[in-house]
């Protein structure tokens, strides 16, 4: 059947993501922390936590990673959606994918250069024959 996992950052962080792997320059913040936009999640709530980059990242990378998911197949296929904030305009939003047996990452959605101050939603289908990580 169809299954699905909410995944909010109210108490901590999600299950799939790694819980030690909020590498530094992520940190999990509202509306009301007084770090500047966005000043509420994507549904309007102010005190809704979301992850984001501390303004010291400007110059350079910082990456989340799932857990290991198993393989997908025609009955179990990967979607994830998430929702997104861009509030500079030199930044990159990527979305990457690494089967278990490369040691490379492919790039599977990216967003860039568009200042847009307001909450989008993405979706990316992933298909893997092996086990993976996003």
């Amino acid at each position: 059947g169809f299954s699905f996992e909410k995944c909010d950052f109210e108490t901590d962080l999600c299950k799939p993501l790694h819980e030690l792997n909020l590498q530094h320059g992520w940190i999990r913040r509202n509306g009301r922390s007084a770090m500047g936009p966005p000043y509420s999640d994507h549904k309007g709530n102010d005190s809704a936590y979301f992850l984001s980059l501390s303004s010291q990242m400007r110059s350079s990378s910082a990456a989340l990673r799932t857990n290991v998911f198993l393989p997908t197949d025609e009955e179990h296929v990967c979607q994830i959606t998430f929702h997104y904030w861009i509030s500079q305009m030199n930044g990159t939003l990527m979305v990457g994918l690494q089967k278990h047996s490369e040691d490379t990452i492919t790039n599977i959605w990216q967003v860039s250069g568009e200042l847009q101050n307001q909450w989008k939603a993405n979706t990316v289908i992933v298909n893997s024959t092996e086990k993976y990580e996003v």
